[in-house]
């Protein structure tokens, strides 16, 4: 068994992109930060249910300082050649109840499309699985179809239920 903390993986995109999967770690802070920033008003609203534009300095911690416990994250560094990578999505899972968690989502706009969710999904739930957990829950926005498909397709036995507004997903591991 890997430990979360050290978690790492390489996959190819289907564009033959090398992608690596790992665990975020506190020194990659400020890479991830700026990551934010290169997020679009759409997708930030998609992830927060707001147009959010600054983080502070304690929501900063709460995405970055995780104890691979409870709170899981985890990252898709993307290799640009020649030696250059670039943070381009990140997924985590928080544990809510004993067995459970609530997973969250982001990949950069200019990055979505290529499977990048749907891989973090497969990590991400292997590390939950392994963490003995045997659900995962989200809110999603109705109208963020891609990341709905990214559950549906995920291979998990999904229900979806909408609730004032969002869509209540439930994920069986």
């Amino acid at each position: 068994m890997t430990r979360a903390a050290d978690y790492s993986a390489v996959e190819t995109l289907r564009n033959g992109q090398r992608l690596e999967i790992r665990a975020l770690r506190p020194e990659d802070r400020e890479e991830f930060a700026a990551a934010a920033t290169r997020l679009s008003a759409e997708s930030l609203y998609r992830r927060f249910f707001s147009a959010k534009r600054h983080f502070s300095e304690q929501e900063r911690s709460f995405f970055v300082d995780v104890d691979f416990v409870n709170h899981v994250a985890l990252i898709a560094v993307l290799d640009e050649g020649g030696g250059r990578t670039e943070i381009v999505g990140g997924a985590r899972y928080v544990v809510t109840n004993p067995g459970e968690a609530e997973v969250a989502f982001a990949v950069v706009d200019q990055y979505q499309g290529r499977g990048i969710g749907a891989t973090l999904m497969r990590h991400l739930g292997a590390i939950a699985r392994e963490a003995g957990l045997h659900e995962f829950t989200a809110e999603v926005l109705p109208h963020n179809k891609a990341m709905l498909q990214v559950f549906e397709k995920s291979g998990l036995r999904a229900g979806m239920k909408r609730e004032s507004g969002t869509v209540h997903v439930t994920l069986k591991l």
